[in-house]
């Protein structure tokens, strides 16, 4: 881990640097991907799963023997884990479910907005390192909850062909059926333009890599909706002497083990403190089964010594964490002065692991700064907002001469007319009636 003790303002781009990868050549690379996925389908996927996942298959899609056989792989404590987990995902969407009102602006002028579904979507699910069938919940189920008509679920093959049971078992516990073997930049590919296989959505979900990522940027310029841009997994905590040592380290691996371009960030105030986490690392570490990644991870780690709350606010704010832990003994007041973070996650019993799994919002986030302008994923991602406006006769003689005069200040005639020969309309009638 890398300290900073006191850094001056003009330091601070230094330690806040993300893991930067080659981005030219994964963007060439995934721009080769998209283009021949596009012009070719299935063909070209297929072709890619072989390159990048050693996998030689006939078919995308997974077959129906597939789906029923995984609930057997799958323990009870595990399918009893999920339960649980399923019910406080959806517990917290559902509360997301608006009701809208009618507003009458002035009287005759009725307006109000509903939201409605996205009805083709796509869903990506990580499963490169670790089959993350969190993810497919985190996803289905507020897509599902919205009314989205059509769920497209693509997930990376493991070595023998198969996809996790335990992604399968969450994808049936959902409710999804139209699920593909199919990873990577070819996923995305596959599922914004169509292929024989896997059809076109109008809006993909779901992290991944930097080349998922890549990916994702690239359909969106297209014209292809995506929730967020959404890359390697990133923790901040921010902790004095009130939270224990240990659970700091705890925390920054469980992150750090989520692949080798992870990032974890420690803000505190005094350099003992950061000594005694240093040392619960290199003792926690040692036990992690998948320490190999972790250890990569840690090399783009930071330790940062402020002497003040404000600078450690103004550190957060500026770097803008995926995940952010706060083990103040002010926490929650310090939360407050938190604009830009994705997920927050307060005192010491309020690990960024149980918002991974169960807690309840989602997981799937934005990285790389992007908090500081995009949400996570929520109900109302899988829905857009429609406008409705009803005017009657009072209400066309009430806004009338103000679009008339508004459309004429403009040198939009049309429009101006549009309003005018419909009140000439009610005077004439008016006329007539008498």
């Amino acid at each position: 881990m890398k300290v900073f003790k006191h850094p001056a303002r003009e330091q601070w781009n230094e330690f806040l640097k993300r893991p930067n990868p080659d981005n030219k050549e994964i963007v060439e690379s995934v721009a080769s991907i998209l283009e021949n996925v596009k012009a070719k389908g299935d063909e070209k996927v297929l072709e890619y799963t072989a390159k990048f996942d050693n996998v030689q298959l006939k078919n995308l899609a997974i077959t129906q023997e597939e789906f029923d056989a995984c609930d057997e792989f799958v323990s009870q404590k595990l399918k009893d884990a999920m339960k649980v987990a399923y019910k406080n995902i959806l517990t917290f969407h559902t509360t997301h479910r608006e009701n809208y009102h009618v507003v009458e602006t002035m009287p005759g002028v009725r307006c109000w907005r509903r939201a409605l579904p996205i009805e083709k979507v796509g869903l990506y699910i990580p499963s490169g390192t670790a089959p993350l069938f969190s993810t497919v919940l985190m996803l289905g189920i507020p897509a599902k909850l919205a009314g989205c008509k059509e769920i497209v679920v693509c997930v990376p093959p493991q070595a023998d062909g198969t996809i996790h049971p335990a992604v399968l078992y969450a994808a049936k516990m959902v409710g999804l059926k139209s699920i593909f073997k199919v990873g990577g930049a070819q996923a995305i590919a596959a599922m914004a333009y169509g292929t024989e296989s896997v059809p076109k959505v109008y809006k993909i979900f779901g992290p991944g890599n930097a080349y998922v990522t890549a990916a994702k940027q690239m359909v969106f310029r297209d014209g292809l909706a995506i929730d967020m841009p959404a890359g390697p997994s990133e923790l901040m905590i921010v902790a004095d002497e009130t939270m224990p040592s240990s659970f700091v380290a705890a925390d920054l691996l469980s992150q750090a083990e989520h692949g080798v371009d992870s990032q974890v960030i420690l803000v505190t105030f005094k350099e003992e403190y950061l000594k005694r986490v240093q040392k619960h690392l290199e003792a926690q570490l040692k036990e992690l089964d998948r320490k190999e990644i972790a250890e990569k991870a840690l090399e783009f780690s930071v330790g940062i010594i402020v002497k003040t709350q404000e600078e450690a606010r103004d550190i957060v704010n500026e770097y803008a964490p995926e995940h952010l832990i706060v083990g103040l003994r002010n926490c929650n007041a310090f939360a407050t002065e938190i604009f830009n973070a994705s997920a927050i996650f307060l005192g010491n019993y309020s690990p960024e692991a149980v918002g991974d799994y169960a807690t309840g919002p989602n997981h799937t986030l934005p990285t790389g700064g992007f908090a500081k302008m995009f949400s996570g994923v929520m109900l109302e991602s899988f829905s857009k907002k429609v406008t409705y406006q009803q005017l009657t006769t009072e209400g066309i003689v009430n806004i009338g001469a103000t679009v008339e005069t508004m459309a004429e200040a403009e040198g939009l005639s049309g429009h101006k007319n549009a309003v005018t020969i419909r009140l000439e309309y009610l005077k004439n009638k008016e006329k007539e009636g008498k």
